[in-house]
């Protein structure tokens, strides 16, 4: 994103509609600092510049991330929009988390603040050596250079954006260690990130994972979430029981 300074009549209305702060007025002319911009488009989308200053620009790798991941409705390099995959939200559909596993996604960023994919490395590379995969079907796993490392591609490492959502699955044995590299993450990570834990109920009704949070020092808020006709169909499914 630019401003074209022959355009700009500094009238600031593009000002409030960035959120992460990156355009500023100095003098008597409005400019974007390209470091802090996300190429998330709120501005040349909401803020009706009056002379159209507000100009796109092509975006090469790596710098195209930052629209792919800051924009909802741009496909990422998935080809899928959004940040995460829809197995997280349609366990009915997909078993994904099947019993003696969970899922964790931890969200990093957020609009005020962003987060740069260095700091992604480090939640990945904290979690890779206890899980049992990170989530197919999520750009940031396609960005790991080895996902057995959490390694993420040295190109993009500097590139900010506005947020990313890392998903993994892992056995439930596995989630005390998992809770200590997160709360060891909090003094390394240069931005905000949440945790949450996805398990399929017990047969008491109960989820495994919130007891083990709680051994842990964690204060889980439960949150139950039921996504009607979504999702993909798992493969040898026939559907006898709708018919």
């Amino acid at each position: 994103m630019r401003i074209d300074p022959d355009k700009c009549i500094a009238c600031g209305n593009c000002l409030p509609y960035c959120p992460m702060a990156a355009i500023a007025m100095i003098g008597d002319i409005v400019v974007i600092n390209e470091d802090e911009c996300v190429e998330c488009d709120c501005c040349f989308d909401f803020a009706g510049c009056p002379t159209a200053a507000i100009e796109k620009v092509d975006l090469a790798w790596p710098r195209i991330l930052r629209n792919q991941f800051s924009n909802p409705v741009v496909p990422t390099v998935t080809s899928m929009t959004g940040r995460g995959s829809e197995e997280m939200k349609t366990n009915d559909v997909t078993n994904q988390f099947r019993a003696g596993f969970f899922g964790l996604g931890v969200e990093l960023g957020r609009p005020g603040i962003g987060v740069r994919f260095d700091d992604v490395e480090k939640v990945t590379m904290a979690l890779a050596p206890h899980i049992n995969k990170f989530a197919a079907v999520n750009p940031v796993t396609e960005l790991l250079e080895d996902r057995t490392t959490g390694k993420i591609r040295a190109e993009v490492l500097s590139e900010k954006v506005m947020s990313v959502l890392v998903e993994i699955i892992a056995p439930l044995e596995k989630l005390p260690a998992l809770l200590q590299e997160l709360a060891a993450l909090k003094t390394k990570v240069n931005t905000v990130f949440c945790a949450s834990l996805i398990s399929r109920l017990d047969e008491n009704g109960n989820s495994p994972v919130v007891e083990i949070a709680r051994q842990w020092g964690f204060t889980p808020e439960i949150r139950t979430k039921t996504n009607i006709g979504m999702g993909k169909i798992p493969p040898g499914y026939r559907g006898e029981a709708h018919k």
